[in-house]
């Protein structure tokens, strides 16, 4: 069986199949259609170098099931194969294990919804994998902002993450799945994968664990995807609800520390006696402190059963 794949220039290039390895994209998606579609769409132009084929899996976390027409139409219209997959149970680890489940092939990808890619972005990271003989490869996010954010917001640098230098080997700490590269074989059967009681971090437990095991992950800064930073992400309002969230969920973790409730304890009368300061130098240095100061006491809230943000997910 013979299959095509585009190479860089463009042309085709033919291979016998059983020497091509084959790439499942996962998504999981939450009620964010337009992101989904400009996600699916970018996807549809990755270009292979002859070295790979791929598909995407879509699993809509939705019960109600509203991804599923932009998924029927696209996958009749885009050149790759997309299956559509739904986890009623809203919950981002038994979404993500659902993908898995319906993934075929020999790696595994992963990127969030509200995020979209360059068509050399899967060949960066396969071939970072080989190169570092490593189990897996993990990419930078960038912040992709549609119109013109407020000056404060892009110099607060709060939607910037860490990057590191391509090889580097990373620790459990540095695992997450917005975007990542992975072989198929890592997901033995009978495992639960992710585990559903993490609210969030199940991304840092399963990377963690995956570590403990000795498989071997490496940083590839070439690898670059964009996260869309839509205005309603931009109020004061999301960011201090989603930090609050953030400590609130961070406290109810299985691998919760007394060490990070004590931090919390020093740091909200720190950063409460920073605030006037860091509001006279801007509202770029002001929010990043009140943000840092929600996160520890929404740890410290937790403490006394108090849940200031009651949805799973802040949209708002």
């Amino acid at each position: 069986m013979l299959e095509q794949q585009r190479s860089n220039d463009g042309s085709n290039q033919t291979k016998t199949m059983s020497h091509i390895k084959h790439i499942c994209v996962c998504i999981c998606t939450y009620k964010r259609p337009d992101f989904l579609r400009r996600l699916l769409e970018a996807l549809s132009v990755q270009v292979t170098d002859g070295l790979f084929s791929y598909s995407i899996v879509v699993t809509d976390n939705d019960s109600l099931r509203s991804a599923e027409s932009l998924v029927t139409e696209l996958a009749a219209r885009l050149p790759i194969p997309i299956k559509y997959c739904v986890e009623a149970r809203q919950n981002i680890a038994l979404a993500r294990n659902t993908a898995i489940e319906n993934a075929t092939g020999d790696f595994i990808a992963f990127i969030d919804d509200d995020e979209f890619t360059t068509p050399h972005w899967l060949a960066t990271l396969y071939k970072a994998c080989h190169q570092f003989n490593a189990d897996g490869a993990l990419g930078p996010v960038k912040p992709y902002f549609d119109d013109r954010a407020p000056e404060w917001i892009i110099k607060s640098r709060l939607y910037d993450r860490p990057s590191y230098p391509t090889g580097l080997v990373i620790d459990g700490s540095k695992g997450r799945t917005g975007n990542t590269f992975l072989k198929r074989e890592i997901f033995a059967a009978g495992e639960r994968w992710f585990r559903p009681e993490f609210r969030t971090g199940e991304d840092q437990d399963f990377f963690t664990r995956m570590i403990e095991k000795g498989y071997v992950f490496i940083w590839c800064d070439e690898a670059v995807a964009f996260e869309v930073v839509p205005p309603i992400r931009w109020s004061r309002s999301f960011l201090l609800k989603r930090a609050l969230l953030r400590g609130t969920v961070a406290l109810a973790q299985p691998n919760a520390k007394a060490l990070d409730i004590s931090k919390s304890v020093l740091a909200v009368p720190l950063y409460g006696l920073a605030l006037p300061v860091t509001l006279i130098l801007g509202q770029h240095r002001f929010m990043p402190c009140l943000v840092k100061l929600c996160d520890h006491l929404g740890k410290l809230l937790a403490i006394f059963g108090i849940n200031p943000v009651k949805d799973p997910y802040v949209t708002g």
